[in-house]
This record gives structure tokens, C-alpha cells and sequence, in this order.
């Protein structure tokens, strides 16, 4: 979409689930949006070196099914494409050209607030879209100095946080249920624990 507000979900996604479709969700209530694009990443600059337990083709496969029939949320596949680690900015850029008359919200949860600043070219990415930060269960808001930051940056994020349905759930406890034979009722979408299933992901030593 070339006009409106957009949010933009991004995330290993490995696997997706209830949460992360919560923070979506609460962001989109709150702050009024359109859309929100669902974004899988190819690799955190943040997990260099780290384990992607499902490959990429999983994990597009598994936001699909987890967002198909929600006319709230959309796929966004231009990290997966490009491939590489993933830098939010460059992802951002290229959304920002591709839909000049919209409004961009990059929507994160508090746990990751306070290390923002760590985040490539964070001042220009602040330049390109808002930050919606959706407080999550045991994560304290911190102060304006807390975030490392320019004061009236630090302001401006810390006036976009909301409270919404947060859902204390992670995927590394969603793979360790599964390869543990754990129930994980509750906290996946139907469609993804059927795709998963299918494809026997998340297996022990798999």
C-alpha cells in the first residue's frame, strides 16, 4: 500500500506465535494501522553466528499460514530476499521508497527498547519511521537516559509505548516443548503447529 499507516513485524519467526501476533495486533489498535507487515529476517545482526533452527523457506512458510485470513497483517519478504544480515534500516529504506505517501511504525516489544542504540544508522532509521514499543510482562519502562540516545529522541520512543496483549511466550521455549514431546496448545496458530507437524520441524537433533 502506497498511502496510510504501515507497521512492520519483524523477527526470526522461528517459529511465530501468539505473541507475536499480539504485539501486531495491539500496535495496530492503538495507534491506528492499516496494515502491518509480518517480516521474517534472514539473519540477526544481533545472532551472528547463531543457529536458525528452521531454514528460510519454513519460516516464510510458517508466517503465512500463521497471518493467512487476517486482512490485518501481510507478508514482507525483502529480507529473506536480500539475504545477509538483516539491519532494520536498510530494510526500512527501501519500504519508505517503495511507498512514499505512508506512514512507517517499526513495532518492537520492551525488551528490546533499551538496546535500540545499538541498532545500525539507529538516528537515520528514527528518520524514516516511528518506533511502537508494546510492554511486555517483567520489562520495566525505562527512563530517557536509560535508552542511550538523544534526548528528544528518547522522548519521542518513549511516548509510543503502549500496553496491550502481550502474551509471555518465546519461540525458544516453543521449540524446546516440541522437541521434548510438550504440549504447546495455546501458543501457536493452528495453521503453524500444522506446518510444523507436516514438516517435522524443531525435532530433537533436527
Amino acid at each position: 500500500m502506497k498511502n496510510g499507516r504501515i507497521g512492520i513485524l519483524g523477527g526470526s519467526f522461528d517459529p511465530i506465535h501468539l505473541g507475536h501476533l499480539a504485539i501486531g495486533e495491539s500496535a495496530a489498535e492503538f495507534f491506528r494501522l492499516e496494515k502491518v507487515l509480518a517480516m521474517p529476517c534472514a539473519l540477526s545482526p544481533f545472532k551472528v553466528g547463531g543457529l536458525k533452527h528452521a531454514d528460510d523457506a519454513d519460516r516464510a512458510a510458517m508466517v503465512k499460514a500463521a497471518i493467512a485470513g487476517n486482512p490485518l497483517f501481510a507478508y514482507c519478504g525483502i529480507e529473506l530476499e536480500r539475504g545477509g544480515v538483516s539491519y532494520a534500516v536498510d530494510s526500512v529504506a527501501r519500504l519508505h521508497d517503495e511507498n512514499p505517501g505512508a506512514q512507517l511504525f517499526f513495532i518492537i516489544g520492551m525488551d528490546s527498547l533499551p538496546t535500540l542504540y545499538k541498532w545500525r544508522d539507529i538516528e537515520r532509521l528514527l528518520s524514516l519511521c516511528e518506533f511502537i514499543t508494546v510492554c511486555r510482562p517483567g520489562c520495566a519502562v525505562p527512563s530517557p537516559a536509560g535508552l542511550r540516545l538523544p534526548e528528544t529522541l528518547a522522548r519521542k520512543l518513549l511516548a509510543n509505548v503502549t500496553a496491550g496483549k502481550m502474551l509471555d511466550i518465546s519461540s525458544t521455549d516453543i521449540r524446546k516443548r516440541l522437541a521434548c514431546g510438550e504440549s504447546v496448545d495455546g501458543l501457536l496458530p493452528p495453521a503453524v503447529l500444522r506446518y510444523i507437524r507436516q514438516h517435522r520441524l524443531y525435532l530433537p537433533h533436527g
